[in-house]
Order: structure tokens, then C-alpha cells, then sequence
């Protein structure tokens, strides 16, 4: 039996053989497919991380602009917001004065139908005012804190452009109300000044209607319609005004009574003749006029006296003071001439300039020159007294009138 042949320790003859044949390629084979996959995955991680980043510089840059959109609608509602409250407060302070001008209009010189008409505008204003409230009380969006995933990023860019929008949409309601409200202003405003206009016009005729109100009274009701007259807007210093005139028209027609007690008697028909008469020499001045029985030492046993005081300042204005016997001679051109002599006192307010009023004699000479030149020719219009005046001061009371 031969014993079997030992391959290994046969190569101890001569020819050694190596344990496996052909397995250097199989090998490398084996050792490349690991490195391709890692790299696969590398590459798809590096595309993945700049899609990430892609995603995330996009959202950032969209939200940015987002952002900045939102904060400038904001900020321009936040003003349009703050311009109409303004315009409503004026609106509900103009609403607040003319309803106080309706409450202190007494019907003594106001237009009834401008006082029905400010009361109206006063009252429709709330319809114009309530609306616009309801939006300048609507609260602001605030934006949240930026957030920093880009699905977070887009998600708010996306709520920004949602509140910008409904910011945009807000302003312009506010915008669109701010018109109503300057047209409410003018139309309330015309009708507050109309309502004082027609108090300050009807003060003139409302004077004429009482001729026996003392000066101060007059001057007083003459001020204050005025100040009315020049009243532009609707504040407190209008109501003051319209009060102001009734006021004083309450103190002409209360003066007046009292003057007209102190004229009662037999002699009152008589005394508010004169008065009157005295009125149409001189025209544009205010006259007041007090009675008894001895004036300047005179008026008893058929003598008459007169006595004048007058104002240089402005408006011009006089009190005229004569004697009962005055009244008891009425209408005699002795009379007359009197009181003629006295007026001329009186309109030397017009005139100052026309004169010497440096001494009484040249003021008595005056006043007889002016009752000349009137055409009072009576002695008692100053001659008798004072003797006759020099014809340049006669020339000169022509032309004041």
C-alpha cells in the first residue's frame, strides 16, 4: 500500500504551492464596493445639507422682507391711527361746544333757525364719530420673536403677510373715515359760527330798540358782538362770547327800565322826545342823558340848564344833562337851541381836531358855533350866554357832523 502524497511537505522536493489559487482579484473586488457606498452616502449628505441650507437662507431672506413690510404698515397705520383720533377729538370737542352754545343761546339775539340747525349738526356728528372709533380702537398686531427653523421661518413669513395685509386694510378704513370727519368738523363749525354771526347781527337793531340804555351797556353789547363776529372755530372762547352778548343785552334792556323809571312822570313824553331829537343831530354818537330840576345854576323861573360830559376815546360817547324846565318848554326853539348847544358839546367826540379845547371859553364857543351852523339861531343855543362865536369856528362846525 503506498502512503498518500503530503502537498505541502511535497514542497520540501521542490516546488512549493500555494494553499489557494487565483484570489487576489476577488478580494479587491470585495474591499471597493464599502468605499463606493460611503461616498454615495457623502454626496448625498453634502446635497441634502445644501438643500437644508438653500431652505433655510430662502426663509430668511423671505421672512426678512416679510418683517420689514409688517413694520412699515405698522408703523404708517399706527399714524393714520393716531392723525384720525386726533380728528375726532377736535370733532367731539366741536360737538361739546356747539352743544353748550344751544344750551346758552337765550333766543334774545340769535337766528332760532341757525340755533335749530347747530343742534342738528351737533347731533348727526355722533354718527360720524362712533365708526371711526370702533377702528381707532382696534389693537395692532405685534409680530412674535423670529423663530429660526426654516419651516418655523416660513410659516410665521406667512402670518406676517396676513397681518401686513390686514394692517393695509385697516389704514385704509382709517383713511377712508378721516374725509367724513372733516366734513362733519366744516358743516358744525359753519354752523356755530352762523349761530354767533346772527346774534352779532342782530345786535344793532336790538340796541336801536332800546334808545334809553345806558352807554355802558351799549359799548359793552357792542363788544361783545364783535369778538362774535370774528369767531372762526368752535371753542370755549365762543360760548364765552355769545354769553358775553347776552349778557350785555340783559344789562340794555334792565338799564333801560331803570332809566325810563327815573324819567317817569308828566314830563317823560316830553324828555324821550328830546332825547331822541338830540339822537338825530349827531348820529354815531352814544347819548346819555340825565334829568333835574336845577342843571349848571339854572332852571328854575323860566331859565334852562345844560351840562355836557363827553369822552375822547373810542366809541364816542356823551351824557347830556338838562333841566326839567327843559322838558316843561318842549318844543319852544328856545328849547331847542338848547339842547342844540349841547349836542354840540356832545359831537365834538368827532371833531376834536376842528378846535381850540384848550380853554372853556373857546369849548363854549364851539358848541354855539356848531348850534349855528345846524340852523338854531336862538340866543339860548349859546349866545345869550357866552356871547357870539368867531365865524372861522362857525365855518369849521360845518363840516363835523
Amino acid at each position: 500500500m503506498t502512503a498518500p502524497v503530503d502537498v505541502v511537505r511535497a514542497g520540501a522536493g521542490g516546488h512549493t504551492l500555494p494553499v489557494r489559487f487565483a484570489s487576489t482579484g476577488d478580494e479587491s473586488r470585495r474591499r471597493r464596493r464599502p468605499r463606493a457606498g460611503l461616498i454615495r452616502g457623502a454626496v448625498a449628505v453634502l446635497v441634502a445639507a445644501v438643500a437644508i441650507g438653500t431652505l433655510q437662507i430662502t426663509a430668511n431672506l423671505a421672512y426678512d422682507d416679510a418683517r420689514a413690510g409688517f413694520d412699515d404698515a405698522l408703523t404708517s397705520t399706527g399714524s393714520t391711527q393716531t392723525l384720525v383720533q386726533e380728528e375726532v377729538d377736535a370733532l367731539a370737542s366741536a360737538v361739546e361746544i356747539a352743544d353748550q352754545l344751544v344750551q346758552t343761546d337765550t333766543g334774545a339775539l340769535a337766528s332760532p333757525a341757525a340755533r335749530e340747525t347747530l343742534a342738528s349738526e351737533a347731533a348727526d356728528a355722533g354718527g360720524t364719530i362712533a365708526p371711526a372709533t370702533d377702528l381707532i380702537d382696534r389693537d395692532l398686531p405685534v409680530a412674535e420673536t423670529k423663530p429660526l427653523p426654516f419651516w418655523q421661518l416660513f410659516a410665521a413669513t406667512g402670518e406676517l403677510t396676513d397681518q401686513t395685509r390686514d394692517l393695509d386694510e385697516l389704514a385704509a378704513d382709517l383713511d377712508g373715515a378721516s374725509p367724513a370727519i372733516t366734513a362733519t368738523q366744516t358743516r358744525l363749525t359753519e354752523a356755530g359760527i352762523a349761530l354767533l354771526s346772527s346774534a352779532a347781527a342782530a345786535a344793532p337793531a336790538f340796541e336801536a330798540a332800546h334808545p334809553s340804555a345806558r352807554n355802558d351797556a351799549v359799548i359793552a353789547l357792542r363788544d361783545a358782538a364783535a369778538v362774535s363776529s370774528r369767531t372762526t372755530v368752535l371753542d370755549e372762547s365762543a360760548v364765552g362770547s355769545l354769553a358775553a352778548m347776552q349778557d350785555a343785552a340783559v344789562q340794555v334792556v334792565s338799564t333801560e327800565q331803570q332809566e325810563l323809571a327815573e324819567k317817569a312822570g308828566p314830563l317823560q313824553g316830553a324828555r324821550l322826545e328830546i332825547e331822541a331829537f338830540a339822537r338825530s343831530l349827531a348820529p354815531g354818537v352814544l347819548l346819555e342823558f340825565d334829568w333835574n330840576p336845577i342843571v349848571n345854576g339854572a332852571g328854575y323861573n323860566g331859565s334852562m340848564g345844560g351840562l355836557t360830559r363827553w369822552w375822547w376815546d373810542d366809541p364816542d360817547r356823551a351824557t347830556i344833562e338838562l333841566s326839567n324846565s327843559v322838558a316843561e318848554q318842549w318844543p319852544a326853539e328856545r328849547s331847542r337851541a338848547l339842547v342844540a348847544h349841547e349836542v354840540g358839546h356832545a359831537i365834538s367826540v368827532k371833531c376834536e381836531d376842528m378846535y381850540d379845547s384848550s380853554t372853556q371859553d373857546s369849548i363854549e364857543k364851539w358848541a354855539t358855533a356848531w348850534a349855528i351852523s345846524m340852523g338854531f339861531t336862538d340866543d339860548a343855543n349859546g349866545v345869550w350866554a357866552y356871547g357870539y362865536p368867531p365865524q372861522s369856528y362857525i365855518d369849521a362846525a360845518y363840516g363835523c357832523r
